[in-house]
């Protein structure tokens, strides 16, 4: 097997594996009759920002036959762009495009690869850690206009006295 290390959690194994070769590694993981990890649980995604390879995704795997759990990883930046393995688990496609909406990641061969926690027009990956906490823009609605308005955020200072009494104090 393409690993390139294997860890213990907790008696759970867990798989760091290349990040080109993830399909051949899902697909021994799948069909060996030693293995047969048959159910794919979820895929996660975290950002280690500091990282050269900041991007980490995580594949949950689950063996009905042998009752046990397994996690492949594979670390990616925002280049470099990763296999979809819709073809081998067909409920990827969904943990796909929420790790491409939330975080960039992009998936090759992935059929549907649309937002679907944020806006069509909305601009960044709010799960990234260098994503400012309030945004770029504000979206409202306009009761005079009728319709929805997209503006730039502004933050007004004269609102941010902290100047009441906390109860730990």
């Amino acid at each position: 097997m393409p690993l390139i290390r294997i860890e213990l959690y907790n008696k759970e194994t867990c798989v760091v594996a290349q990040t080109m070769l993830i399909k051949k590694v899902l697909t021994i993981l799948k069909n060996h009759f030693l293995y047969q990890f048959k159910i794919l649980t979820c895929i996660s995604g975290v950002d280690y920002p500091d990282k050269l390879y900041r991007f980490q995704v995580v594949y949950e795997l689950l063996s009905l036959k042998y009752n046990t759990r397994m996690r492949v990883k594979i670390v990616t930046n925002e280049l470099i762009p990763v296999d979809s393995v819709e073809h081998i688990y067909k409920g990827s496609t969904w943990w796909e495009c929420e790790i491409w909406d939330m975080f960039g990641v992009f998936f090759l061969n992935q059929n549907n690869l649309t937002r679907l926690l944020t806006d069509y027009g909305f601009q960044g990956f709010p799960l990234r850690k260098d994503f400012p906490l309030v945004g770029f823009i504000e979206t409202r609605f306009n009761y005079p206009k009728n319709r929805i308005v997209y503006e730039k955020v502004e933050l007004a200072q004269e609102y941010r006295t902290m100047d009441y009494i906390l109860p730990w104090e």
